[in-house]
Order: structure tokens, then C-alpha cells, then sequence
């Protein structure tokens, strides 16, 4: 694991984005304490709304985000995104209507969804060398897990000294130290598109080509498989351990730690296993994992049974969340893993946004059983969806031929643009034809592969 740490900068953005996960798992136990203040009784309803207004930002705002930020550089970008994000958490303690929580809430998650893709997107720039790559995947999936066990530990204690309020003062000193982390740390320039695209052509360039991909949509299967278990495991867990084993507090948070376990049991153990074996049938292993964990708990009526499959569920959702990345670095250039990056961060969020009323919905009108079985049908579903559009055989460089294409753009130095390719070039309008050829490479879609070999 300390292959990466060896690099300063990402030693840097590892501790930026740790700092700020911690403060984030901070609001949100603060946003409760906060709903209930102003709402009571109804402050349930307030924390539902204000998790779909995250869900609805995510989806709808990632990709105009990666957009916007292709027109600036990296540094100031994610620093002056710290620095929105720790002013608004820093409003929260004042607000004092429901309405201004919505608002506050929306705006923040507009600038997370700006963020966090680009800033994934960033990583494979900083650690070309795959194994560190894959370590680093693993060290990010210990950090959200990490920050789901030491936040309500943190809070805790916090809480014993101070009023709530002062949690929100946490996280917005966690953005400003991630900002100084940030700006310590030397980024390397995103690689320009020299491509004139129009704005909405950039905003959906990600979508396109992770639609495009086989592997990719294979991953978006897989992702509705981790939403349909984990939104069991959010949505769910109080209403199982205090309805039906008849449990405290305490042991919710144990429920919630044995899938944080789960989780980090995996991404420790998943970088040696990734060395030997091909990501498909491990992540694969992943959402048949979450399928058999969640029909298993319709037998399951012990509490030590139950918690031995929250564990169960953790560790499948870190088989295929945790490889993700590699997946989208394997499927685009440089200049479009923010876009792409992106598209990963609005679809999934869109399968959560499906699962997490669906897991409401089913526990709170036909009981666990019943919700175990709908987001058992759910995972299932997308495991076999991924066996399907994902092929068996996924080699990087694939035979493909070329028909004759004319168009524009400025040429380079891939492959697509020899003298032996081109049959004429007007140079100042940038236009030229290429001849039908076919050939062999590491294939991605790209403005010259526009459709997936179908031999791939």
C-alpha cells in the first residue's frame, strides 16, 4: 500500500481528501441533529428530502461540472471548490427555516458534484504505473470507509463537550486544511482537447463514451447491484435492529461497522488479488456476492446471522466498487477522464436514486422480508445484466478496421494521422480524409472510434 504515499503530491490530495470526508461524516450527524431542531417529529422527512436533493445535484450537475472545469486549471479549481464548500457548511448553524437547509444543501452538493469526479480523475494523472493506480483505489475505498467508522465515534466525543453547531465549524476547518493540502501539492495540467466542442458536446462526451464501452456498461450494471444491497444497508438498518432484534443504539452502530469492515477487508486484500486475477470475474464476484448476501437474509433470524451478512454485503459492494477506476482508465484518454469520471459519479448516483426509495418504500409498507426480496431482485438483476453486456473476453487492444472517414480537428501523433493514412488535408480549416485501413491497438471510443468493434 505505500507504493503511492512514496509520491508527495498524492500523499497530499490523500490527506486533502481525508480531512474532508471527516468533515463531511461530521455535517451530515450534525444536518439530523439540526433537521430535528427545526422540524421534530417530521425531521425524518427533512433529512429524506435533503438526501434526494444530493442524489438529484449528483445526477443532474457531474457532468456540466466536468465540463466547467476543463476551462480552468486544476489547482485553483479545486481550491476555490474547498473554499465554497467551507463557507456554506459555515452558514448551516444560522439557518433557520427548512427551506434554507434545502437550499444550503443543494448548493453544496453542486459543488461536490463538481469535485469529486475531477478530482478522481486527477489520481491516474499522478501515479501512471497501474499497481500504484490500483493501490490507490484501494486506499481511497479505506478512506470513505474509515470516515463511516471514526465519524460517529468523533461526534461523539465532540458532542459530550460542545453544542452540535460547532460540528459544522469541524468540517468547514477540514475543507480549509484540504485546501492548503491542495495547494501544496503539484497537479499536473489537465491534457487539453484541442478539439473546439461545443459546451453541451462536452457535457455529454462522458456519457457517450461509457455508454459506448462494453466493460463500462457492464460497471453501471453492477453499480444498480451495489445500490440495490447498500441502500438495504442505509436505508434499512435502524428499522431491523430496533424493530426486529429489539436493539439500542449501540447496536446500530455495530450493524453499520460490520459493513464498513467488510468493505476494508477487502480493499486491503483486493490490490495482491488484482495482481493475479483479471478485474471482470472479481468484480463480477462482486454482485453475485450481494445477490446471495441478500437473499441469504431471508433465513437469517439470529442478530450474530444478521450481522455476518451486513459484513457480507460491505465486502461485495468493495469487489466492485473498489476496481472501478481501472475500468475508466482503461476506457478513455487523458483529456477525457474528467468527462468521463463524471459519467461514472451522475449514472451510479442515478441507480441510488432509484434504490433508495424502492428499499424505503418496500421496508415500511411490506417489512424486511419484503425489502430484502425487491433489492434481492434488484441485484440480481444487475449482476446478470453485467455478465451480459460485459464479454467474457476483454483484451485492451482490439483489431478494427477503419472505414473512410472525412472530418476536422487538429491532427496528432496517434496512430490515425501518417501520411499513409491521409489521403488529402485542407490545413487551415484542419479538415482531412482518412483511407480505410484496419489495424490493432489499445482500443477506447474516441471522435475516431466511434462504435465498439463488434469482433471485441
Amino acid at each position: 500500500m505505500d507504493g503511492p504515499l512514496r509520491n508527495r503530491s498524492y500523499r497530499h490530495l490523500f490527506a486533502a481528501q481525508g480531512l474532508s470526508l471527516l468533515g463531511t461524516g461530521l455535517t451530515t450527524i450534525a444536518l439530523g441533529l439540526l433537521a430535528y431542531e427545526l422540524a421534530g417529529a417530521e425531521a425524518g422527512l427533512v433529512l429524506g428530502t435533503a438526501l434526494a436533493i444530493k442524489m438529484v445535484a449528483y445526477v443532474g450537475l457531474g457532468p456540466i461540472g466536468a465540463a466547467l472545469a476543463q476551462r480552468f486549471p486544476r489547482r485553483p479549481f479545486f481550491v476555490t471548490l474547498d473554499m465554497i464548500r467551507a463557507a456554506l457548511v459555515l452558514v448551516l448553524p444560522f439557518v433557520s427555516e427548512i427551506w434554507q437547509i434545502y437550499l444550503l444543501i443543494f448548493l453544496f452538493q453542486a459543488c461536490s458534484a463538481a469535485f469529486t469526479p475531477t478530482f478522481q480523475a486527477t489520481i491516474p494523472d499522478l501515479l501512471p504505473d497501474e499497481k500504484d493506480y490500483t493501490r490507490a483505489l484501494s486506499l481511497s475505498r479505506l478512506l470513505y470507509d474509515l470516515e463511516q467508522l471514526l465519524s460517529p465515534i468523533l461526534a461523539g466525543l465532540l458532542l459530550a463537550l460542545v453544542n452540535f453547531h460547532w460540528l459544522f465549524v469541524g468540517n468547514t476547518i477540514g475543507f480549509l486544511a484540504s485546501a492548503v493540502l491542495i495547494l501544496t501539492a503539484s497537479i499536473p495540467a489537465l491534457k487539453i482537447d484541442e478539439n473546439r466542442r461545443g459546451f453541451w458536446q462536452r457535457v455529454t462526451r462522458g456519457s457517450w463514451i461509457y455508454l459506448k464501452t462494453p466493460r463500462l456498461r457492464g460497471l453501471l450494471a453492477l453499480s444498480f447491484a451495489v445500490a440495490s444491497a447498500g441502500s438495504m444497508v442505509i436505508v434499512n438498518t435502524v428499522v431491523l435492529v430496533r424493530s426486529v432484534f429489539g436493539g439500542n443504539e449501540m447496536d446500530v452502530a455495530i450493524f453499520y461497522a460490520a459493513a464498513g469492515f467488510g468493505s476494508m477487508t477487502v480493499a486491503l486484500t483486493l490490490p495482491r488479488l488484482l495482481d493475479r486475477i483479471e478485474v471482470r470475474p472479481v468484480m463480477i464476484c462482486g454482485g453475485v456476492s450481494l445477490c446471495a448476501g441478500l437473499t441469504a437474509g431471508l433465513w437469517v433470524e439470529s442478530y450474530a446471522g444478521a450481522l455476518a451478512i451486513w459484513f457480507f454485503l460491505g465486502a461485495g459492494s468493495s469487489l466492485v466498487m473498489t476496481p472501478s477506476g481501472l475500468l475508466l482508465r482503461r476506457s478513455s484518454h487523458a483529456e477525457d477522464r474528467p468527462a468521463l469520471f463524471a459519467a461514472q459519479f451522475a449514472l451510479s448516483h442515478g441507480c441510488w436514486l432509484v434504490t433508495y426509495p424502492l428499499a424505503g418504500w418496500a421496508g415500511a409498507s411490506f417489512g424486511m422480508n419484503t425489502a430484502l426480496v425487491v433489492l434481492a431482485i434488484g441485484a440480481t438483476a444487475g449482476s446478470a445484466a453485467a455478465m451480459l453486456l460485459w464479454p467474457r473476453n476483454d483484451p485492451s487492444e482490439l483489431e478494427h478496421e477503419h472505414e473512410e472517414l472525412l472530418h476536422a480537428h487538429a491532427p496528432a501523433a496517434d496512430g490515425h494521422h501518417g501520411p499513409d493514412q491521409i489521403i488529402k488535408e485542407a490545413p487551415a480549416q484542419k479538415k482531412h480524409r482518412h483511407r480505410k485501413f484496419r489495424h490493432r491497438h489499445v482500443f477506447v471510443i474516441d471522435d475516431h472510434h466511434t462504435a465498439w468493434p463488434s469482433s471485441g
